[in-house]
């Protein structure tokens, strides 16, 4: 069969007709803070899906420290890679406060988050080494590990006991390959809002030799009394041999970075394929971000009203009898039963008819029959905004459950 084909099977009646309706968003107001309403299609929405949690994306400290960066760098600078033509000292600055701030000696910048993670796992281990990882890792560390040549063993997702199996099985593997072991779990998994297990996983340090990796893309700038993560959060900095976060989240921004000894640092920033073969981030974006973290550390302000809209939603939907999962971060899952003609009208229901916009997640990611509406809260969402969500989310559920969405076939082309 012929390739086009094959992924025309694949795709079905959705692929020939469903086009990505959410690309025709754009921004009503270019000053001061961005506040989390988009128009669409000419009509102003109020969005749960933006990757913004403080609030810097449109802050006017950030966006003058851009504009000027642009302005006296371009948007081309440096023009190349970071072991060539592509350092600065600028770029060094960040890696030293990124490191100072997250608890470790030293860190590497890195040009994309995803790339990133999936470079790190390709560059940390060999075919003798062994991975141990948590069964809900996101995708990135899944793509990572199929660059990995050893041995991979994965365990229940958050189940201490499965991992410490699992652990057991590597153990007896690398004492025949002289290999050693990575476990790689995260501090806040994105798709359930829980937290991982880091200060248990640690502890398995007493019974086991490896080496921890966390993957900490929502709990950085969120998680912990000072911002500065999960590890930080459940404390445990000091068991945590490999932090990983990125700039997509908490900081509105593009690239990640890797913190870790110097030791660690300096073998992964003169050796992780995805920075060596590729250009390092642009100085506006390095400078841009410098701001960012000077705010994130100076204004704990903007973690508490992010909290404070979380908890408020969170403990609203709860109230109304909604499913949270299991969640303890800001991440707000909201589970429903039904199938994924009832997740496409529910999404377009909030859509056109109550103004609201946020992310549907359905199998394969979850199980079959459910569907989860999943909410990031933001700094600039306000209690007004949770209101009108909560009573939204209500209508919506009665309709589900009088099996509305059934009877009334929406359109979502």
């Amino acid at each position: 069969m012929d390739i086009f084909d094959k992924i025309a099977k694949h795709m079905g009646p959705l692929g020939q007709h469903q086009k990505w309706s959410h690309g025709y968003f754009s921004f009503p107001k270019l000053e001061g803070e961005i506040a989390p309403h988009m128009q669409f299609r000419g009509k102003e929405h109020l969005v749960w899906s933006l990757n913004n949690y403080l609030g810097l994306a449109n802050h006017p400290e950030v966006r003058k420290a851009d504009e000027e960066a642009a302005a006296k760098f371009g948007m081309a600078y440096p023009m190349g890679a970071r072991m060539m033509s592509g350092n600065s000292n600028y770029h060094e600055q960040l890696e030293q406060e990124l490191a100072a701030f997250v608890g470790k000696p030293d860190a590497f910048l890195l040009n994309y988050g995803y790339q990133g993670m999936v470079s790190i796992i390709d560059t940390l281990v060999d075919r003798n080494d062994v991975v141990v990882y948590d069964a809900e890792s996101h995708a990135c560390i899944v793509d990572g590990l199929r660059l990995h040549m050893g041995k991979r063993f994965v365990y229940k997702h958050n189940d201490i006991e499965s991992a410490r199996k699992q652990l057991e099985r590597a153990t007896k593997l690398v004492e025949e390959t002289g290999g050693g072991i990575l476990l790689i779990t995260e501090g806040v998994f994105g798709m359930s809002g829980a937290q991982g297990k880091l200060k248990e996983i640690v502890e398995l340090k007493k019974e086991f030799n490896f080496r921890i990796l966390v993957d900490d893309a929502h709990g950085f700038g969120t998680m912990g009394k000072t911002g500065a993560g999960t590890h930080e959060a459940q404390d445990c900095i000091d068991g945590i041999d490999v932090y990983f976060g990125t700039f997509a989240k908490s900081m509105a921004g593009i690239g990640a970075f890797v913190a870790s000894t110097e030791q660690i640092t300096n073998f992964l920033r003169y050796n992780m394929r995805s920075q060596t073969f590729a250009k390092a981030l642009p100085m506006p974006m390095v400078i841009g971000l410098l701001k960012r973290l000077e705010l994130l550390k100076s204004q704990p302000e903007l973690k508490d009203k992010l909290w404070e809209i979380a908890m408020t939603l969170q403990k609203g939907l709860r109230e109304r009898g909604f499913d949270l999962g299991v969640t303890d971060s800001v991440v707000t899952p909201v589970f429903l039963k039904g199938e994924l003609s009832d997740a496409t009208a529910i999404t377009y229901d909030l859509r056109e008819n109550y103004s609201i916009f946020c992310s549907i997640v359905v199998y394969p990611v979850i199980p079959k029959g459910m569907i989860e509406l999943r909410l990031i809260p933001t700094a600039v969402h306000t209690l007004e905004d949770v209101q009108r969500t909560l009573d939204a989310f209500s209508e919506v559920a009665e309709k589900l459950e009088s099996g509305y969405y059934k009877e009334n076939l929406f359109a979502t082309v």
